[in-house]
């Protein structure tokens, strides 16, 4: 349970450290497995605990996020969790307006429409005064797994969260946010580095307050092409894995293992593998021996199964898991899918995912 009584420090003792263990290079039993999206509405009890709440209340609520997180790790033996929370807090943190419309999604009251809105923003974020409620929510949810799996802590990266304050929602083409680039660049950098900052931040408060591992979440670089994404994604990208950590060092923090995940960026993943991040994640649109052979041998790779294959009947998914662990290989790799889970996707297909990720794995580093 998610009670509040607990002392913020003094965490449980970590039982299965296979996901930290890949993380950083090392060798495992198994192939750890975690699922984007794994609180979700595709759990009927998840659906129940969020029905009377608004989406951004629920985030604001630590005992809430705690119970979200949770509910998936009750069902399945999961090898990692990750908070509850999106990645829109960031812009509620520089002050916009963002609400969650039914049937449409996350909705920005006032998007950002000309350079001089940038002015509305605050320059200065005290992350811990604007987002002391996701701390409080690690902090509480470190406790209540009690040692059960590592917890993860994340954030949107810059260009993505730049494109949901300047589109005002979902977009199939980014095309107001895109056309920011190309007119007005010194101002997108300007905003680019406010979100970078504020982001940075925001991750090392997070291991703060317990995270044991990092995603920076590159959702909307499929977007950009090679040029926009050198010039606008890879240099915060960059930025926010070395800030991260030298700030990490200088607070006597843990140095936690962070994975960079840019969906639909295969033509990056070369400059990705350097950019300071232990893990690469990534989408189902790529071959795996093809990602390992740009990536190389020196980071660990995480991904990458359709989320569409869960649509599929359990032994066909058994089928397809030890089809992409065959190919990536059970070390260095953390099985996941290659985007968030469905709202309408069945928990037992989940279930037989999860499983067959550790039963295959297994059985493939004893023969």
């Amino acid at each position: 349970t998610c009670s509040l009584l607990r002392s913020p420090k003094g965490f449980p003792k970590l039982k299965n450290d296979t996901f930290l263990r890949a993380a950083r290079g090392e060798q495992t039993e198994h192939t750890p497995v975690w699922c984007m999206r794994q609180a979700g509405r595709y759990l009927p009890e998840f659906r129940e605990t969020r029905a009377s709440q608004d989406f951004f209340a629920t985030c604001r609520s630590p005992k809430l996020c705690c119970e979200l997180t949770l509910q998936p790790l009750r069902r399945f033996p999961l090898d990692a969790a990750i908070i509850f929370s999106d990645i829109l807090v960031v812009p509620q943190a520089l002050g916009m307006e963002v609400v969650m419309v039914p049937g449409k999604g996350p909705t920005f009251t006032e998007p950002l429409k000309e350079v001089e809105d940038l002015m509305k923003l605050r320059q200065k974020v005290d992350v811990t005064a604007e987002l002391g409620y996701v701390f409080q929510a690690i902090t509480l949810t470190r406790h209540s797994l009690e040692g059960k799996v590592p917890l993860i802590g994340f954030s949107g990266a810059p260009w993505t969260l730049m494109s949901y304050m300047i589109e005002g929602g979902g977009s199939t083409t980014m095309a107001k946010a895109k056309s920011w680039l190309y007119r007005h660049p010194e101002a997108s950098h300007r905003l680019l580095r406010l979100l970078a900052d504020v982001i940075i931040d925001y991750l090392v408060g997070q291991v703060a307050a317990g995270a044991q591992a990092l995603q920076l979440f590159e959702s909307h670089a499929g977007h950009l092409g090679p040029e926009l994404f050198q010039d606008f994604a890879l240099p915060y990208i960059r930025d926010i894995a070395q800030a991260v950590k030298s700030k990490l060092k200088e607070e006597a923090l843990p140095l936690v293992p962070m994975i960079i995940f840019a969906k639909d960026a295969h033509y990056a993943l070369r400059d990705l593998a350097h950019a300071g991040y232990e893990v690469v994640g990534l989408d189902w649109t790529i071959r795996p021996q093809e990602a390992r052979a740009q990536i190389g041998k020196d980071v660990t790779l995480q991904g990458n199964l359709d989320p569409c294959a869960l649509y599929a009947p359990k032994e066909k998914i058994g089928e397809l898991v030890k089809k992409m662990l065959e190919s990536f290989g059970t070390q260095r790799y953390i099985a996941n899918l290659g985007h968030g889970l469905y709202p309408d996707m069945n928990p037992e297909h989940v279930g037989a995912f999860v499983e067959a990720v550790h039963a295959h794995s297994r059985h493939i580093n004893k023969h």
